[in-house]
């Protein structure tokens, strides 16, 4: 019997690879980061050939890591930054392109077009999305348009489209499979929500022929075979990572809420078989599941949460080490009045301002390093909060308890702080590797590893709860400061 799930969790910044045992511990890990491309100002790209070489480097390694056979692995699970899009040569393999990554602003001037053509609302009763450039069906249409001939190979059924998912799987199969999962096909802004199919009135507004998109299958399924030293292995599973993070959290009921605390950080709810529609900026979209009946969740994004702390490492070079902002932050007993507004490539919600630019307000004299440090971590903290006040107006609740996992979590400066500003208890799970474990759960179900939902749910560990201590006058003053820091960034580039 095969012992272990491979997951694969091709990110933003780096490709990982992590072998989960039945008990769902972590028997080895391999991670290799790779080129962000920033060909111009809020334009970010990746290297299509260095996303697949990256991730199939950590998947070789990381079973030489653990000294297994190829057949002890059950099934794979595949995990991926979502919203970032390529094209590519059927026949040939080869990117038209380089990936334009879910960041990226180029195509803001598109989605003012779809305004104009009043396409909003049907946007977001159709597809549960808001119109951005963050979403792939304008990144499609940008490369049609700017790669020479594109358009009329794509309708000739030369040109493949896909998330990261896709590009992975149709390299895994060796060009067999053009798939992806529901909760991807509902990041790309040109997928039916309710219908669960591609929508024609969306395709003909953005001119992208249908034959170039993917067959859409349940995040629960058997998507493709792929060869690895000679054995052939189900990917049995592959969700956004986001939605692979909730289903890892074991968010499995209505009302369940995790965050991810990643390059950015993503607030996703399930509200069970309701697509719920938001009136406060937040998206509705798929959760992970096995069947055509699927569930939905509430989603907030924030497009700079963990990054702003890169950016303090690699381009002010305040830190020399992302796990270091703690511990500075930690040094002073506030900001000094400073605060940062990372909207580095706009802002999410529940703002969705693609012109708000990045900011550092209330600087004195006596600002120092640790004061900006400590604006940083709680610029993240102040974004989720807003992600959660706004769902909490939407569904009318009071949320006692949030879910946390992503590289940021370990970082209990930024937990404590975190809960003091949505005054909730925030709970902090053993295995923090929640978006690489619910792509493993959904491919180790699907292939028998193991039996259900509830099984997966009795291996959950709960490692610690960060409660609330702040005082209420001290949090509500902190908060109005905060909104008067966003105001000084919104519409900078317009």
């Amino acid at each position: 019997m095969s012992k272990y799930i491979l997951s694969l969790d091709q990110g933003t910044t780096s490709s990982r690879a992590i072998l989960f045992d039945h008990e769902q511990n972590i028997t080895a890990v391999e991670q290799k980061e790779f080129n962000q491309i920033y060909p111009r100002e809020g334009w970010v790209e990746h290297d299509p050939m260095a996303l697949f070489s990256t991730q199939n480097d950590v998947m070789l390694s990381v079973i030489a890591k653990a000294k297994i056979n190829a057949e002890d692995i059950a099934a794979i699970g595949i995990t991926n930054q979502r919203e970032t899009t390529i094209l590519w040569d059927k026949n040939t393999g080869q990117p038209v392109y380089n990936a334009i990554v879910w960041q990226c602003r180029r195509t803001s001037s598109i989605i003012d077009n779809l305004k104009k053509d009043g396409l909003s609302d049907y946007i977001t009763k159709t597809t549960g999305l808001i119109p951005d450039a963050y979403f792939s069906g304008t990144k499609i249409k940008w490369i049609l348009d700017n790669v020479e001939g594109a358009r009329e190979r794509a309708k000739n059924g030369e040109i493949l489209f896909g998330t990261v998912d896709t590009w992975l799987i149709w390299k895994l199969s060796g060009g067999k499979a053009h798939v992806t999962d529901y909760t991807n096909a509902s990041r790309t802004m040109i997928f039916d929500i309710h219908k669960l199919d591609w929508d024609d009135k969306l395709l003909a507004a953005l001119d992208i022929p249908r034959q170039m998109l993917p067959e859409v299958k349940p995040s629960g399924s058997m998507f493709a075979k792929a060869n690895i030293n000679g054995t052939e292995i189900p990917i049995a599973g592959n969700a956004g990572d986001q939605q692979a993070a909730l289903f890892g959290q074991c968010c499995f009921e209505k009302g369940d809420a995790k965050c991810t605390y990643g390059t950015g950080c993503f607030l996703l709810m399930n509200t069970g078989t309701e697509a719920a529609v938001s009136s406060n900026g937040l998206l509705t979209t798929i959760a992970a599941g096995f069947t055509d009946k699927v569930q939905y969740a509430l989603e907030g994004s924030v497009f700079t949460g963990g990054a702003v702390i890169q950016w303090l490492r690699d381009e002010m070079r305040i830190i020399t080490d992302s796990a270091d902002s703690g511990y500075f932050a930690d040094k002073v007993d506030s900001t000094g009045g400073v605060y940062l507004v990372p909207a580095f490539t706009g802002l999410g919600a529940p703002y969705w301002d693609m012109y708000a630019r990045g900011c550092i307000v209330g600087i004195t004299r006596g600002t120092k390093r640790e004061h900006i440090v400590r604006a940083a971590e709680e610029s993240i903290a102040y974004q989720v909060m807003d992600l959660l006040k706004a769902m909490e107006k939407d569904l009318g609740i009071t949320m006692k308890e949030l879910k946390v996992d992503g590289g940021a979590s370990r970082d209990c400066f930024l937990m404590q702080f975190q809960a003091d500003m949505c005054n909730a208890d925030i709970v902090r799970p053993v295995i923090r590797e929640t978006t690489a474990l619910g792509a493993a759960c959904l491919a180790g179900i699907t292939a028998g590893f193991w039996k259900d939902q509830n099984e997966v749910k009795t291996r959950w560990q709960q490692d610690t709860v960060f409660k609330a201590q702040m005082p209420s006058a001290k949090r509500d003053e902190l908060v109005r400061n905060w909104h008067k820091a966003v105001e000084r960034s919104r519409s900078w580039a317009e």
